[in-house]
């Protein structure tokens, strides 16, 4: 439930401009997981989110890779922290993650705007991410993985 809770914490940020503990706490709420403020901040500490100012101006948490990489940053995050293996066959590429965390590499993965990505389909620990061709499926899977061994995850 941890993982689950932190990985929607990172969707919520990624997707939004949230500059409140208590906005993102009603956010949680909304979502179903019952946590009080403490724990919220237990978990932006330990997911190391900091408070940033965007492109807009405007005051927003972020994760600290934000800054570095641009917007695409916590996405890249949200994937590397929730994948296992990558693996293509034909025009397909299966993405293996940890438990309850497909769902969020999905919606990562589809905000990275990948052009050789048709679409993606997600189910509890497993994507599948159709690509155009063969050719496009294999170069998805080596940027996948250079994307997951760079990660300070694993």
């Amino acid at each position: 439930m941890k993982k689950q809770r932190q990985e929607r914490i990172l969707e919520l940020i990624a997707q939004r401009p949230i500059d409140t503990q208590d906005e993102l706490l009603a956010l949680l709420k909304q979502d179903g997981y019952k946590v009080t403020q403490a724990t919220v901040s237990r978990d932006m500490k330990e997911l190391r989110i900091t408070k940033t100012v965007d492109e807009a101006g405007q005051s927003r948490y972020a994760p600290p890779q934000w800054g570095k990489g641009g917007k695409s940053a916590p996405y890249s995050d949200i994937f590397a922290r929730s994948v296992i293996r990558v693996d293509c066959a034909m025009n397909d590429v299966v993405i293996h993650c940890y438990s309850g965390m497909a769902s969020g590499a999905a919606a990562a993965l589809d905000n990275m705007n990948w052009e050789m990505v048709i679409g993606t389909l997600a189910g509890d620990d497993t994507i599948l991410a159709i690509t155009r061709d063969e050719t496009s499926a294999l170069e998805l899977t080596k940027a996948l993985h250079t994307m997951i061994e760079g990660g300070t995850h694993r």
